[in-house]
């Protein structure tokens, strides 16, 4: 709890399709919503603003951080950012993927490594983290113990590679070097699945 006494997570799991190199698959995604009662910040538009925007329950939003640019992810960011007035934020690596799903938009604002972002009062870091794309991003919340990895670290190890944009060296790089080095009671808030911790994670990172 913060000094204000309401900053909290909450999860929208919204339903919907990922479609990449000519494959298309059925999804729940995890969406994230950081604040209190009065101002939030939103990890992922996926598939349905409606639904996201209900959560939001009339609360200011301070910005849509989009954890990477795949299409789960950012399909309902346009509609989202239309309802609430909040600008789309997105590491610039990812604006061809991006590109893909909102040709006619380009994104708000940028998201680079070591950006802090404040919501309620307390901030979020943003730790690019490349290697599920080239422009995956978590955000790190020190006061709530917490990181919003997106699809780079699931319960059970490191997200997808092997499609465009994505490639396993470097994943396996980024997790070690940017995320496994935070505390181990860090709650890992993943795109997709259950929360796992930090520590839960390290044994299922390969050596170098």
């Amino acid at each position: 709890m913060s000094a204000r006494g309401t900053v909290r997570i909450e999860r929208v799991v919204t339903s919907g399709t990922f479609s990449l190199d000519g494959e298309t698959f059925d999804v729940d995604n995890n969406v994230w919503l950081v604040g209190d009662d009065e101002e939030v910040l939103i990890v992922d538009a996926a598939h349905d603003a409606r639904t996201i925007h209900r959560a939001v329950a009339g609360r200011q939003v301070v910005a849509v951080v989009c954890t990477h640019a795949h299409d789960d992810h950012v399909d309902a960011a346009a509609e989202l950012a239309g309802l609430t007035g909040a600008p789309v934020l997105l590491h610039p690596a990812d604006h061809e993927l991006w590109a893909a799903t909102h040709p006619d938009r380009k994104p708000d604002g940028e998201l680079f490594d070591g950006q802090r972002i404040g919501v309620a009062g307390i901030e979020l870091q943003v730790i690019h983290n490349p290697g599920h794309t080239w422009g995956s991003c978590s955000l790190y919340a020190t006061f709530l113990d917490a990181v919003f990895t997106g699809d780079t670290l699931f319960h059970g190890g490191p997200g997808a590679t092997g499609r465009s944009y994505s490639d396993r060296p470097t994943i396996e790089a980024s997790i070690r070097n940017r995320l496994l080095t935070l505390p181990g009671d860090t709650d890992v808030h993943t795109g997709h699945g259950e929360d796992t911790t930090i520590a839960a994670e390290r044994p299922n990172v390969p050596a170098p």
